[in-house]
């Protein structure tokens, strides 16, 4: 928990002139410019997230997260999950 400086507020508060410009930086707003080809850093910072998963996991075979993909995690879950039980 970071530290409260007493007589300053517990909260990052914006200044009243950028309040309405940051009530619009929303995690949907984010995606919906990802989706729409405005945020190539965020497509490519999920890329290499892929990328490092299917690398941990040791799939050579890795491609963009999919069904396929989510199928073996969902596997290798529950054969842990029924070692450990």
């Amino acid at each position: 928990m970071p530290e409260v400086v007493p007589g300053f507020p517990d909260r990052i508060v914006p200044k009243p002139e950028h309040a309405a410009e940051l009530k619009k930086r929303t995690l949907t707003n984010l995606y919906n410019a990802r989706v729409n080809g405005k945020a190539a850093w965020l497509d490519n910072a999920h890329k290499a997230l892929d990328a490092a998963v299917a690398a941990a996991y040791g799939w050579a075979d890795y491609a963009p997260m999919c069904r396929g993909i989510l199928r073996r995690l969902l596997a290798l879950n529950l054969a842990r999950s029924a070692a450990s039980a």
